[in-house]
């Protein structure tokens, strides 16, 4: 009975410290911190889970939120008042807006709406019948030439999947929804962003369970081109006839949300020059597959090219740097800059929170 007694607060203590685990990321940011010369202000709550964020107009604000299954517009000349668009969506983790229409990826489904003006009508199921399990299909975004790709997770940790259209990013003909695989072996992609001058650059996040493998990626698009999962292994990280990613990051904290630095930023990074570099922020969401927090970060990754004159991947012809721009921040998901320069970025669950980081004023 005395061992009973003495190991009960033992292990109370580590239920404790578990659940607070789970549940810390989750809360407000209590010492979220920016680096040095910046602050982060809290300029709205209340979205329930932010999964994407689109500026449309000077002070107008796109957000999807997954829990409610809504698309938002905030006002941000209006104390970023919100007003809801659509409604009734299934887990909505990205939008593509033109000029007639607009795109909303939902889980297993892209959906395709008439546009007039703020008005979405005529829905149709573009693409219908994606499986998903532990990841879903998640951004969609779209290429100069109008080709739209569709960021698709796996359905599970470590398998060979029986749909080829998970885990890969997918082109899709946004007219008539014929679509196909643009490059496999992609286990978990968020986001992925256009640079004029080099390419398509996209997160993917690996497998969990295996230490200090694999490491979180940025990957450089080349068609056809497959990524390595789930043929990895700690000590195979690229497997043959597979492309390396352009950067890394910590295993197991899921760097997600990606927004090239525009011209004139606040931000610190270099001008968007694809020739010559250019900055990508992203967000770092955190891992429940860590006995530590980690992550809950926005990184800084600058891009120089590395001018190589037999450079045949693209982890050859790019140095990357990657650093901490803010740290304690929460459970970051979607990122976007405004179109006057200032970096804005939204938490997911509990309140969902949305916050912008400014110059100190002195």
């Amino acid at each position: 009975m005395g061992i009973l007694r003495n190991t009960t607060p033992v292990v109370a203590l580590m239920l404790f410290l578990l659940i607070a685990r789970e549940i810390y990321p989750y809360t407000e940011p209590l010492n979220a911190e920016a680096a040095d010369g910046f602050v982060i202000e809290k300029v709205a709550s209340g979205f329930g889970g932010p999964t994407c964020m689109h500026w449309v107009e000077d002070n107008l604000l796109l957000m999807c939120d997954r829990d409610g299954g809504r698309l938002l517009m905030l006002n941000a000349s209006d104390d970023f008042s919100e007003s809801t668009l659509l409604s009734g969506l299934n887990h909505p983790h990205g939008i593509h807006l033109t000029e007639e229409h607009l795109f909303v990826s939902e889980e297993g489904v892209l959906a395709k709406y008439n546009r007039s003006g703020w008005n979405f009508e005529n829905r149709t199921a573009l693409i219908s019948g994606v499986p998903s399990g532990n990841h879903q299909t998640n951004a969609i975004n779209a290429l100069p030439n109008g080709t739209l790709i569709w960021h698709s997770g796996s359905t599970c940790n470590v398998c060979e999947e029986k749909d080829e259209r998970n885990a890969a990013l997918l082109w899709v003909n946004p007219t008539n929804g014929d679509h196909g695989v643009l490059a496999s072996g992609v286990r978990n992609s968020f986001d992925g962003v256009w640079v004029d001058g080099a390419g398509y650059v996209f997160s993917d996040n690996g497998r969990d369970w295996e230490g200090d493998h694999p490491r979180e990626e940025l990957n450089m698009l080349v068609g056809g081109a497959a990524y390595g999962w789930p043929d990895d292994d700690p000590d195979h990280p690229i497997p043959e006839g597979t492309l390396a990613p352009v950067a890394t990051w910590t295993p197991h904290t899921s760097l997600n949300g990606l927004a090239l630095r525009p011209n004139g930023s606040s931000a610190p990074g270099l001008n968007a020059n694809g020739s010559e570099g250019f900055t990508l922020y992203g967000t770092v969401f955190g891992s429940w597959n860590t006995l530590l927090p980690q992550g809950h970060e926005i990184l800084r990754i600058d891009f120089t090219p590395t001018n190589a004159t037999n450079a045949t991947e693209p982890a050859d012809q790019w140095d990357t740097h990657v650093t901490r721009f803010a740290t304690d921040v929460g459970t970051p998901l979607p990122i976007s800059f405004s179109p006057d320069g200032t970096l804005y970025y939204a938490t997911f669950g509990g309140n969902g929170g949305l916050y912008r980081i400014v110059p100190t004023v002195n």
